[in-house]
């Protein structure tokens, strides 16, 4: 294969979104549009990438420069066209050579095998241009390839676009993608010789493939298997189709390669996320970003992790999860929230109802209900009793509570930061613990219980709590289930 340059249109408004954020940086799977197309043209083996930015800039050409940095960056200050955006690239980059291939930045189900078959047929043929299209039942709004002959056997002999059309010639369902492969030489020399003779007074790449042919040099067509590749993004509605289609390919990947997914309908899986072979997903479960899991592990119903990672044979059940490490073996939920900086060791569990947060809870350790964690660290075997509330805040400062190893907390315990517990120590239940507590020591805060008698009747006189308390009285049951002895 020659010297492969690969020019990406991303210099258009994209007004049909109706958004503030530039198209191209509209995101599906976990990536903007730009992003999947610029992965494709890797796996393609391209050896320059020059992207055309323009609307936006500002905030197109630094996520470029951010996610591909070995790309150049050529500016189209007017949008005059895509000839105009292409004579941009080639000038930025000094293309003379080789092969050059155009695709635009809002076709993000392109795959780069795609690119690598059509570089293939392109440069084996020899031709000036080759377009990759594809078979549509419905080619409304799509610019047809007419061919010197019946057949996708022969050659291109022109494109005629929907509003330009014959009866004849809307029946063709062979269809122009706008991905097309050129000679570098070729292309450098017809560039200037497009005009703008049209109605919108833009220069169209499309022109080229009329010069080519005018001029006897071979063009052809290498046609998709899956057309939907070369489908972009123009509206919301786009987007989610594109979103949708995109999901299912990725969630069969993963199925195929000995993950399994419950329900693939309620299954949302991100481009860069990595499964272990034998993971099983359970319904409406969402794998955001760089999460990674590894085998055995289940995951779901009801979960959204972004950006965590879960160890060999851990469970995690109808919890959030962000920026989180859950250890082998481990269990999460059900109604957990994990933050960012939440570190869960091996075996050990984060119950129902518990949020943590930039906390290391250590091997074995456990917090099974109803807990804040905050900016804490939990020792190896240790146990949290139910209610408990790290107070990591004093209203400036956020402090740091150390919890040693097999430490036993009683239930609706608030450990005010900085604290230390030392291994092995014991805290009774309601206690506020707000001193260091030695190793092995029991720690207790809550007084003697204090009873008032009456206190319903004579403070809270004329309510249904009063009279609730009257009539258990007066049936001598004042503690529920136990009545009165005679004589008392």
């Amino acid at each position: 294969m020659s010297e492969l340059t690969v020019i990406v249109l991303a210099a258009g408004g994209g007004t049909r979104m109706k958004s503030k954020t530039p198209k191209m940086l509209h995101q599906i799977a976990g990536r903007s549009l730009v992003g999947h197309v610029l992965a494709a043209v890797s796996e393609a083996g391209a050896s320059r990438v020059v992207a055309v930015v323009g609307h936006q800039r500002e905030l197109v050409e630094p996520h470029i420069a951010e996610i591909f940095p070995e790309a150049a960056i050529a500016v189209q200050e007017e949008q005059l066209g895509t000839a105009h955006a292409v004579r941009m690239a080639v000038e930025t980059a000094s293309v003379t050579a080789g092969t050059v291939v155009v695709t635009y930045g809002d076709t993000p189900l392109l795959r780069g095998e795609s690119l690598r078959a059509l570089v293939a047929d392109h440069e084996a043929a020899g031709r000036a241009a080759t377009i990759l299209s594809g078979i549509v039942p419905e080619p409304f709004g799509y610019g047809r390839l007419l061919r010197a002959s019946d057949g996708p056997s022969a050659g291109v002999s022109g494109i005629v676009e929907e509003k330009d059309a014959t009866d004849e010639q809307r029946a063709i369902t062979e269809i122009n993608s706008g991905i097309i492969a050129f000679d570098g030489a070729f292309l450098a020399g017809v560039l200037p010789r497009i005009g703008n003779d049209n109605a919108k007074k833009e220069f169209y790449l499309t022109d080229a493939i009329a010069l080519a042919v005018a001029d006897g040099l071979g063009v052809d067509a290498y046609v998709l298997d899956d057309v939907s590749e070369a489908e972009g993004a123009n509206d919301r509605a786009q987007l989610a189709a594109l979103g949708k289609i995109l999901n299912d390919r990725i969630v069969t990947r993963w199925m195929k390669d000995g993950v399994t997914v419950m329900d693939p309908a309620t299954t949302w899986i991100d481009a860069d996320v990595e499964l272990s072979p034998d993971v099983t997903i359970l319904p409406g479960t969402q794998l955001i970003g760089a999460t990674r899991i590894e085998e055995d592990a289940v995951v779901g119903p009801d979960c959204t992790l972004k950006d965590t990672e879960v160890g060999h044979g851990a469970r995690v059940v109808r919890t959030q999860a962000e920026l989180a490490v859950v250890g082998p073996g481990a269990e999460v939920g059900p109604f957990s929230y994990l933050r960012p900086g939440t570190v869960l060791g091996e075996e050990g569990k984060i119950g129902g109802f518990v949020e943590v947060k930039n906390s290391t809870i250590g091997v074995g350790a456990k917090v099974p209900h109803l807990s804040y964690v905050g900016d804490a660290t939990i020792g190896e075997g240790s146990n949290i009793g139910a209610g408990t509330i790290f107070a990591n805040y004093d209203g400036v400062n956020k402090h740091k509570t150390r919890i040693g190893r097999h430490v036993k907390s009683g239930s609706g315990v608030t450990f005010v930061a900085p604290v230390v517990v030392g291994d092995g120590a014991a805290t009774g239940g309601q206690a506020l613990i707000r001193e260091d507590v030695p190793a092995g020591a029991l720690a207790v805060s809550a007084g003697q219980q204090r009873t008032i008698e009456g206190w319903a009747l004579s403070r809270r006189a004329g309510t249904p709590q009063a009279a609730a308390a009257e009539e258990a009285l007066e049936a001598g049951v004042p503690i529920i289930g136990e009545p009165l002895a005679t004589g008392e």
